[in-house]
Formats: structure tokens, sequence, C-alpha cells
């Protein structure tokens, strides 16, 4: 009973703009947050059918039961897994089976349809291209990515090595899997293999973290011993992953406003062996990026709260997801947040990411902030990978589950410009023009041409007037040389 009660409670809460279901889920506590995941996710896809089932069965008023309460029990009862509590509920959902079977057989023949997830919305049904596979990434705070797969292999399992494109993950099944081709300490299984009742994941040897989350704390990859902020840190798979990449060593500082995620995500750290972190019950924008604490800081991890519009079980949200004033609001907190890291006065590098589909959250906030933030600049991210950010910030990483076969996803990486001399900063005259000649080709001295295709567009600097003088002098010079 309380599986479906809590259920209840959260599709409720959602459908109030209360939250968004990972987070509601998440906080709920519930000893079985999987199960309770899913029941929530596959309720709200099928809603508007279960509705219809309510409503033309009259089941509400003949079981005085609410809405919501009664669209997880008709989930479970005619397209899930069976009722699985007893007792009073169990007995009326029986009582009124063969009634609400035959409303659902009436709907499928109306809209001439066999299968059951036939009848969602076309948004939701899923195909080859929305199959995510399980990915597992190797804790290396405790094991290594050999153990993990020999220890496997023993159990049955067979490794199929690195793979090569993203086709082979389409091939996995039962008990196959491989190494990512991007991730070295990620592996990949089919989407049906589930590891939350095994040793290696309740030990801590294995998180099971979806491969587009693994990117940020692998791109940004801070050095072994440096000090290190994960901005908006709750649940904590970012977080043990940096603390893996510095091997535990230098400090890794860990901030989230939410107090129950902050404590659950220190079990979870607990569980991965992280021992360099220190974390905060506190307001990232609040921290003073001038404390002497944080003066050695180099790299920040920022993936702040967002639409979560790019996880594929939350798709039923569009609605939400597609308000502007939200969009508006979660984008102004975003850029707050991401200027805010770039005042730390050592910081060289930041990554910003986020479970986001909007470009709103995405490329626009990152170039709002570099207009803003001329000192820094854009970094190419993983030149082969299938999908980029929109132009002219190609250099920025996306994901979805067609091109990369993983949630949708948003990343890039923002560097400190390296310091320049006045003198540098003058643009630098690569050939001299003959007389009639219209234009001078001139460079930025210190960029190449590539860095300088990545950032103009987004980074517009004036011209220097002094720049402008000394090449009128050069100019009078010449002619008074050629009289």
């Amino acid at each position: 009973m309380a599986l479906y009660m809590k259920a209840a409670e959260i599709l409720e809460k959602v459908e109030q703009k209360k939250g968004a279901v990972k987070t509601l889920v998440y906080d709920s506590k519930f000893q079985n947050i999987k199960q309770l995941f899913a029941l929530v996710c596959e309720t709200q896809k099928y809603s508007s059918v279960l509705q219809e089932i309510i409503e033309s069965t009259k089941l509400l008023k003949e079981t005085k039961l609410r809405i919501h309460l009664a669209k997880v029990l008709v989930y479970d009862l005619l397209i899930g897994h069976g009722v699985k509590c007893g007792g009073a509920w169990k007995t009326m959902m029986l009582k009124h089976r063969s009634r609400l079977q035959a409303a659902l057989a009436r709907i499928k023949v109306k809209r001439k349809v066999s299968r059951n997830q036939d009848l969602l919305p076309s948004s939701f049904q899923q195909t080859q291209d929305d199959v995510i596979p399980r990915y597992v990434r190797v804790n290396t705070l405790k094991t290594t990515l050999e153990d993990v797969i020999d220890y496997l292999k023993r159990e049955g399992f067979s490794y199929q090595g690195t793979a090569s494109r993203l086709e082979d993950l389409d091939c996995l099944s039962g008990k196959t899997f491989l190494r990512d081709l991007h991730l070295q300490d990620l592996l990949v299984f089919s989407a049906k293999t589930d590891f939350h009742d095994h040793f290696l994941y309740k030990a801590g040897h294995i998180i099971l973290q979806d491969k587009a989350s693994c990117l940020p704390a692998f791109l940004l990859n801070p050095q072994v011993g440096s000090h290190v902020i994960d901005a908006c840190a709750a649940p904590g798979n970012k977080t043990s992953h940096l603390a893996a990449i510095m091997k535990n060593k230098g400090k890794l500082f860990a901030f989230d406003l939410d107090a129950k995620r902050l404590s659950t995500m220190s079990t979870l750290l607990l569980r991965a062996g992280v021992t360099c972190h220190q974390l905060a019950n506190q307001d990232f924008l609040k921290v003073d990026p001038q404390s002497s604490e944080y003066k050695e800081v180099e790299s920040i991890l920022l993936d702040p709260s967002c639409s979560g519009s790019g996880m594929v079980c939350l798709r039923d949200e569009v609605s939400e997801q597609q308000d502007e004033g939200r969009l508006q609001a979660l984008a102004t907190f975003q850029l707050r947040c991401l200027n805010h890291a770039l005042q730390f006065p050592q910081v060289q590098r930041v990554v910003y990411s986020t479970c986001s589909i909007h470009a709103q959250e995405n490329e626009e906030v990152v170039s709002a902030c570099l207009q803003q933030n001329p000192g820094f600049r854009l970094v190419h991210l993983l030149p082969n990978w299938p999908e980029r950010g929109h132009e002219p910030l190609s250099q920025c990483l996306r994901a979805s589950t067609a091109k990369t076969r993983t949630h949708g996803f948003f990343v890039a990486m923002l560097e400190r410009r390296p310091p320049q001399t006045d003198e540098e900063n003058l643009p630098v005259i690569t050939t001299l023009p003959s007389v009639g000649e219209e234009k001078q080709e001139i460079h930025q001295s210190g960029a190449s041409d590539e860095e300088q295709e990545n950032t103009e567009t987004a980074n517009e600097q004036p011209t220097n007037p002094s720049s402008k003088k000394k090449r009128r002098r050069n100019r009078k010079k010449l002619k008074k040389q050629e009289s």
C-alpha cells in the first residue's frame, strides 16, 4: 500500500508543479526508489489512457478513490505487473477488473491498435533509438576496471571488448557487455540489466550512472591533488567521479542547498570511498569567491537545477518544460551561477552542464556568460563526438537517445584566457598591403586561427583605437619611403 500511496502523492505534486519526478522520488526516502520511480514514470506516460478508462467506468464514484491513486492502481492492474498490495485495495481492484479490462479493450478497438504501448502519444512511443543501455562506471577508488570485468565474467557475463561504434551498443543482449568507446572506466550492458541488488553496487565498486552524466567530470579532468568545487553537488555521482579522477587527493568542495539530498549524498560518498570532500549545506551563489578557503580552486563543475527535459522518462512533463516563464526563470538562475563560478580568482576551467534539451538553458546561457566575461573562452570538446552544440557554439557537446544512446544532455567548458601584455593584444599585420588593396589580413596575436573561429562569435572585442593610430602612422611612413 505504501508504494501506491507514495506514487499517488508524487503524481499529484508533479501536476501541481511542486517539483520534478526525479527530485520528488529521490527525496521521498522510499525503501525501493527504483520501483517507485518506475511506477510513477509509467503511470504518467499512460495518464491520458488511464483517465479515459477511469471516467468511462465511473471508478472514482464507485470506489471513492482519489484520481492519482486510482491511476497507479489501474496502471498496475491492466498494464503493469498486477496489483502488488493485499487487503481492501486489491479486493476492490479485482472486483472491477473485468469492467476495466473491457474499457481498455474498447479503446484499443477504437484506435485500431493491438498493443498497450501503441496507445501512447507519438512522443512516448519507444523506438530502437529510445533504448538507452545500462551504463556502469567503475569506481577506481575501490577497484580496477580489470577486476570488475573478471568478476563479472566469473558470474557468467560475456565481455565483448571495447565498442568501436555506436551501433555496437544496439547489439547488446542478455549478459553481454562492452567497454565504452569514449570513457575508459565505463562499461555498457543491455538496457534490461539490473545491478541494484548486485554486490559490486552495494559495495560501492560500481556506480550506476548514465554516460552523459559522466561527461562533466571526465571533461573537467582535475589534476590529482588540486582544489575543485562541485557547485550543485547532490545526489553525488559527479562528486564521486571527480574524487576518483583526483585519486582522493586534494580538496573537493561540494555545495547543495537541499539538506535532505546532501544527507543522502553523504551516505553515497561514504559507500564510494570518497575522503577528499568537504560537504556544505549552502547556496553556491552565497559562497564568497574571495575567501582564503577557495584561493587555490582552479576547477569548478556546475550542474545547476534545470528543467530535466533531457530525461527520457520525464518526457511527460513537456507542458511544464515548455512554459516560457519557467524556462526563463531557470535560465536566469543558471546564468547567475555560471557568472558566479567565474569570479573565483584562480579558477582556470569551469564545466557547465544540464540534463535539458532547451537552448534557453544551454547555448543561450553560455553565450550570455561569455559576453559578460571576456576573460574566458570556450574549449572545443571531444572533436569526434557525434552531436554538437547549436551554432555558433559547436565547441559544446549535446547528447540524445538517437545520436549518443544517452539521456538528453548539454556540456560546455569555459577556460580562462592566458594573460597578455598590452603589446601582445595589438593586432599583428601578417601581410603588408599593396597600393590599391582594400583589406589587409589582421590576426589577434596569441590566438590560432581555429581559436579565433571558435570564440569570435561569442566574444567580439572592440578594435583597439591605439592600434588604428599606429597603422595610420605606418602607412604615412611607407608613402614617404615610396616617394
